[in-house]
């Protein structure tokens, strides 16, 4: 079946009330099948965990059967290795804390000044206990990693690597599983960020081979929380910082305090919507990916007609960005280089801040970024941050054609510059 934009946007609520999102990287707009999850679950089954009677059973069910799709979802080898937690900043400094515990002083961190904060600022704070913590550059021209400079810093005391799947200010997709095989070579453990990754590729993380990997569920269509995925042995071998009658066993034992019960299941309801794509759109991808199990081939299937349906919309974006005059786009600009880069642009229209035209774009009903959207050491990199960032577009699978003319319409309107 052929890919149906208006089929598509009967899924989202929000969606009719007439404002254009493009403001998708900083959280994406909810399915209809997400919130029905979630109020159903305040009315079925709303209790704590671990008790006797029926609601509590039925949560005990719900979270089991939410790690087994995310098990899925990652194809991670078991549910044991899936976590759950408030956010992705939150988990990364609880795994971050967590494995500070293992670090004598003059040992090496490696992070990157492509990365958002969540995966940068945790592993600083280590500095404490006299941790070294070293930046692998970027090249200024593409934003994309030096990978000549990340073998540079990489040394026997390298312990932590922490890397990004994919730029979420300017889209760049990182080549993870080469730097997670020159990482394990080193003796170091790799934590992924997969934020911005997860709403656009299919992840898939015994490919990659990382030892941590972490994502957001409102990053892809559902609600705020953090989902983490840690290889079994690892999760065992580490000391999670918990209450003394929480389980000692993973992956409960990293999942601070009750855990956000209707998020989980709205979480799980977004996979749901996921998979339905590939049932409805993914008939051609189904076929090729015939060996994995039926949901995990359903996932991969509706991400692959996602990617190539925001692919064209995003070539659309970029080429009409770059016929408005004093505009600078900060980033892999090469259509040829867009089968594996996230739908997300950063840029500047000269001699205008950021902000102003991310207001201008707001009282035109166009929802976008401005600012660093906390890829602070990108921005620093670039010189921009002290002259208020860049305006960042995002698409997702739901946008259109005549939103993104909408956009550049109105670009095209704003004073010369």
């Amino acid at each position: 079946m052929k890919y149906d934009i208006n089929a598509v946007r009967a899924n989202f609520p929000s969606l009719q009330a007439g404002a254009i999102f493009l403001d998708n990287p900083g959280g994406t707009q909810v399915a209809q099948s997400v919130i029905d999850a979630m109020r159903e679950y305040f009315l079925t089954a709303n209790a704590n965990t671990g008790g006797a009677f029926a609601t509590s059973s039925r949560t005990d069910e719900m979270i089991a059967d939410a790690r087994r799709a995310f098990a899925d979802f990652f194809n991670a080898p078991s549910p044991n290795e899936i976590v759950f937690g408030a956010n992705m900043t939150s988990l990364t400094f609880n795994v971050a804390r967590a494995l500070g515990r293992n670090l004598t002083r003059n040992d090496e961190i490696i992070v990157t000044h492509l990365d958002h904060d969540a995966n940068i600022a945790p592993w600083l704070a280590l500095e404490e206990r006299g941790a070294v913590v070293k930046w692998v550059d970027i090249h200024r021209d593409d934003c994309t990693l030096d990978m000549a400079d990340f073998e540079k810093q990489l040394s026997n005391k390298t312990k932590i690597v922490a890397v990004g799947l994919a730029s979420n200010a300017v889209g760049t997709v990182n080549d993870v599983r080469t730097i997670v095989d020159l990482a394990h070579m080193a003796g170091a453990l790799v934590y992924v960020d997969a934020v911005h990754f997860a709403p656009h590729f299919p992840i898939d993380v015994q490919a990659v081979n990382c030892d941590f990997l972490v994502c957001s569920a409102y990053k892809f269509y559902g609600p705020h929380l953090g989902i983490l995925f840690g290889k079994h042995a690892l999760l065992e071998r580490f000391t999670a910082y918990k209450v003394r009658p929480a389980h000692d066993e993973p992956p409960e034992k990293w999942e601070v305090g009750t855990q956000n019960h209707e998020g989980i299941a709205g979480a799980r309801a977004a996979l749901d919507y996921l998979a339905s794509l590939g049932e409805k759109f993914g008939g051609e991808y189904a076929k090729e990916f015939r060996e994995m199990s039926e949901r995990r081939l359903q996932f991969k299937a509706g991400m692959s007609v996602m990617r190539v349906y925001e692919k064209n919309l995003f070539i659309q974006l970029m080429n009409g960005l770059r016929e408005i005059d004093g505009i600078e786009i900060y980033g892999i600009q090469e259509a040829a280089r867009f089968d594996y880069h996230a739908p997300t642009v950063a840029f500047n229209l000269r001699g205008i801040h950021p902000r102003a035209v991310a207001e201008k774009l707001a009282s035109a009903n166009i929802n976008v970024w401005s600012g660093n959207y906390y890829a602070l050491a990108l921005m620093e990199r670039l010189g921009l941050e002290d002259k208020g960032g860049a305006v960042r577009v995002g698409l997702a699978h739901y946008n259109t054609k005549e939103e993104v003319d909408s956009l550049i319409g109105q670009l095209q309107k704003i004073p010369n510059r």
